[in-house]
């Protein structure tokens, strides 16, 4: 135990003294002249945790004449709000402006093995002092709590919008902003960001609707932080009164390396485990047909797994204001119907009679199948299985009705 303790210790202090370096080399660039604020934009890596999958983005403010160097975070956030879950899935998640050192930024992000960029903007001192006016108002009690949005109003649109006020000058991107990309959807960025996190991309993909693959600017991709870091890097500040031209960055640099950082483990993937339902309704429902056997409860725990996720995607769709997440056509497979008609369905079943909500299901699920190609959405290939074990208990309900003469039990 003392030496797990002293272990403990030694990482801890090796810690600080890197988090110390970091802080005494950033120091070391001085700035011009009588300009003691330094204003940079930090970019963060990536995390384990699906609310940290695609970065950071914070304000850093240095006063070097004063000694302090502080930062502003639009990404706090608090797990113990009342309702917190369900305030989410509606969209009503209340993030805040938070303010703490550097020293405790870093210390956070060095720990849990997160990189962190810095970029040096290139501010005229009122610029920069109105900035930091813009951002102290923001952090005053009554301002600082705002409703946010994953793709339109998140940590990284507000620092980019807070720049952009407190310049005198218009910031130039690199080419036009507003123009959509063919190839570029939300949902394409968060496969992008969501690589070796299976389960969480496929949550995301089941929540996502239509809206979610239709081409995207790049102003709205920015909604991710390194796109904000790389947008930044190649603009410029144009139209103040001296009639200048400057770059908006004047210097990159790599805080703290993430040298800690590990890949995501293995496991088993969504498909592999849909797949293997699959395999196992096969198998069952052939061998249901040989004995002649309705296998009822198979059918209950499986149009009942595919009700609830139908629950889950139609209060999404009618109730939730996260963009993108109405108009799911995976509400063709996964649907409260499931759960509202189960009862009938499984009496039906049970005595190997027909069944209407079977021969609906069937229907359904084949012209779901027949024009997954077409349909203007995206999906999961974890999906098709998950529909086929729906079909395949379909089928077999009306192979034993069939075989059963004037749909009565044997």
């Amino acid at each position: 135990m003392k030496t797990g303790f002293h272990i403990r210790v030694c990482c801890m202090a090796l810690l600080m003294a890197f988090v110390l370096h970091g802080t005494v080399r950033a120091g070391e660039m001085e700035p011009a002249g009588h300009d003691s604020l330094r204003i940079s934009l930090l970019t963060c890596g990536a995390g384990q945790e699906i609310y940290t999958l695609f970065g950071h983005t914070a304000i850093r403010c240095e006063n070097l004449t004063r000694g302090t160097d502080v930062v502003y975070n639009y990404g706090m956030f608090d797990f113990d709000t009342p309702n917190f879950v369900l305030r989410f899935a509606l969209g009503e998640t209340d993030y805040q402006l938070g303010k703490s050192s550097f020293r405790h930024f870093a210390m956070e992000y060095a720990y849990y093995g997160r990189s962190v960029w810095q970029q040096v903007l290139n501010l005229k001192q009122d610029e920069k002092e109105r900035l930091v006016t813009l951002l102290e108002e923001n952090y005053r009690p009554e301002n600082r709590v705002y409703r946010y949005n994953f793709f339109y109003d998140n940590c990284a649109t507000r620092p980019r919008d807070q720049v952009e006020r407190a310049l005198h000058g218009q910031l130039r991107y690199d080419g036009d902003m507003e123009a959509r990309q063919p190839d570029i959807t939300f949902r394409h960025m968060l496969h992008l960001y969501s690589e070796g996190h299976p389960w969480s991309r496929f949550a995301m993909d089941l929540c996502m609707g239509r809206k979610a693959d239709l081409p995207i600017s790049r102003r709205e991709m920015m909604f991710v932080p390194f796109n904000v870091q790389s947008e930044f890097r190649n603009a410029t500040i144009s139209g103040d009164a001296a009639g200048e031209v400057r770059p908006l960055v004047s210097g990159e640099q790599l805080l703290i390396e993430a040298d800690g950082e590990q890949p995501p483990g293995g496991g088993i993937t969504p498909m592999q485990c849909a797949l293997m339902l699959l395999a196992v309704t096969l198998g069952i429902t052939a061998y249901g047909i040989w004995r002649r056997r309705t296998f009822w409860w198979f059918d209950l725990l499986l149009f009942a797994a595919a009700g609830l996720g139908g629950c889950v995607l139609a209060f999404l769709a009618m109730f939730s204001q996260h963009p993108a997440v109405d108009q799911n056509y995976l509400l063709f497979v996964f649907h409260p119907l499931h759960l509202l008609c189960l009862p009938c369905m499984l009496r039906k079943v049970a005595k190997r009679r027909f069944s209407w909500y079977m021969a609906a299901n069937f229907t359904a699920l084949t012209l779901f199948m027949t024009f997954w190609g077409i349909l203007p959405q995206r999906f999961p290939l974890a999906v098709l299985p998950l529909a086929l074990c729906l079909l395949t208990r379909s089928v077999g309900a009306y192979i034993l009705y069939k075989t059963n003469k004037n749909g009565q039990p044997a």
